[in-house]
């Protein structure tokens, strides 16, 4: 029985270990969840003229799935971590945002991996995909000078009360 049977589908949000699983099978469990999150739009999101246009309840109760899914289902690579927590891998790390409801992105790797120097790219394309998917995303600089997103689902939609 592989991993996903064993204990479900999660998406990377670029704090786990390197995905292990071939990229092939990745592909189809990543579509799978996505291609079921568009249902779940569809299914609650009736009275608008375009359902999987935005973000649904469901989305807005797990920010942090919910992003780290549309992101990964984008082909955007995520950021991984060792066993110790020292990060492996540069790319995409997904985590809660500074307000409710709100999730952060930023563009991560372990020291010499070039992350800073690549992610004005690589959150730009993050952005595009977390647009595309519904979110509303606003870029910012932290400290340090570097970038990062801020991502909250569009007016109108209130975000959920529960953290993943």
């Amino acid at each position: 029985m592989g991993t996903e049977e064993s204990t479900g589908f999660e998406p990377a949000t670029g704090d786990g270990p390197p995905i292990a699983e071939p990229a092939v099978t990745r592909a189809a469990s990543v579509r799978t969840a996505f291609e079921g999150l568009l249902q779940i739009r569809r299914l609650t999101g009736t009275a608008r003229p375009d359902p999987e246009a935005a973000p649904a309840p469901w989305e807005l109760n797990r920010p942090v799935r919910a992003v780290a899914l549309a992101l990964e289902r984008s082909g955007a690579t995520p950021s991984a971590v060792d066993p110790s927590g020292r990060r492996v891998s540069a790319g995409y790390r997904v985590s809660d945002g500074e307000s409710a409801g709100s999730v952060r992105v930023e563009w991560t790797g372990p020291p010499g991996s070039g992350a800073a120097h690549d992610e004005e790219e690589a959150l730009a394309g993050c952005a595009a995909a977390l647009r595309e998917a519904g979110w509303t995303v606003l870029l910012y600089r932290g400290p340090r000078r570097r970038r990062y997103l801020e991502v909250e689902p569009p007016s109108g939609l209130s975000g959920g009360r529960a953290r993943s």
